[in-house]
């Protein structure tokens, strides 16, 4: 499934609106003079406004993308990509792009 590729400075959050940033990024590939996102990599959220147990199961405090870019590698490793999905831990709800850089996309 090809998309935009995500990057540093791409808006992402988890679905209780806490913001998610990559924990590691790929300097070898750069969009909008920023690195891109490893597909390898976790997302690290913060602020999730989910309540812990007993009350719910949150907050979110990690991401992590499971489909992303598939022929297209960095360092041999997939990039993150917009549309690709991802799951929180330990709430089991998605990770959201809210704004990305649209001119490189992979596939």
């Amino acid at each position: 499934m090809p998309g935009p590729l995500l990057h540093l400075g791409a808006t992402v959050t988890c679905a209780h609106a806490g913001p998610a940033a990559p924990t590691m990024t790929n300097p070898r590939v750069t969009v909008s003079g920023q690195p891109t996102a490893l597909l390898t990599a976790p997302y690290r959220v913060t602020g999730c406004a989910l309540p812990p147990p007993p009350t719910a199961n949150g907050p979110c405090v990690t991401g992590q993308w499971t489909l992303g870019t598939t022929r297209v590698t960095s360092t041999g490793q997939p990039l993150a990509i917009l549309g690709g999905t991802a799951l929180c831990a330990p709430t089991g709800t998605p990770l959201l792009t809210l704004a990305a850089q649209l001119r490189a996309t992979a596939s």
